[in-house]
């Protein structure tokens, strides 16, 4: 089980959680149901507005009930890297929407049952592409964004 990294704000703000997935994946994603998800990096976007640290905390968990969308994603994928931003406002889909903006390839509704968003997941075959892309949707949603590199 992984705990929060002290680093992470116990405010409310907004996240994406970079994911690497190693190998192509059939994966049942509850409701959405079964889906494929090639190989490479994700990133999935998510308001954390009862504080960031709880609930990046929570997804990082290897144990809990699933619940939404990225906990079926995260039975196979790792977390990397935490993106966050300090934000009293719900700002995922601006984030969203900023990454869908900047051409990276997306899953259909995935975490985005509850908007009007295409998606709240994105995918690159780069890492260091996924990042900065991540990073000028994060800016260009007027938020300054931070990050931790995550380990096992």
């Amino acid at each position: 089980m992984k705990k929060p990294d002290p680093s992470l704000p116990s405010e409310p703000g907004v996240y994406a959680l970079l994911i690497r997935l190693d190998n192509p994946e059939g994966i049942d994603v509850g409701r959405l149901g079964a889906m494929d998800f090639p190989a490479g990096w994700y990133a999935y976007v998510g308001s954390a507005l009862g504080g960031v640290a709880g609930r990046v905390g929570r997804h990082l968990r290897r144990h809990k009930k699933l619940h939404w969308h990225v906990d079926y994603l995260l039975r196979e994928g790792r977390v990397s890297e935490v993106v966050w931003a300090l934000s009293e406002e719900k700002m995922e889909c601006r984030i969203a929407e900023g990454l869908r903006r900047r051409g990276l390839g997306s899953v259909p509704k995935f975490g985005a049952s509850d908007c009007r968003c295409r998606s709240h997941l994105f995918h690159s075959r780069s890492l260091a592409s996924l990042r900065n892309k991540v990073n000028r949707a994060f800016s260009a949603a007027g938020v300054a964004s931070q990050s931790i590199i995550w380990s096992d």
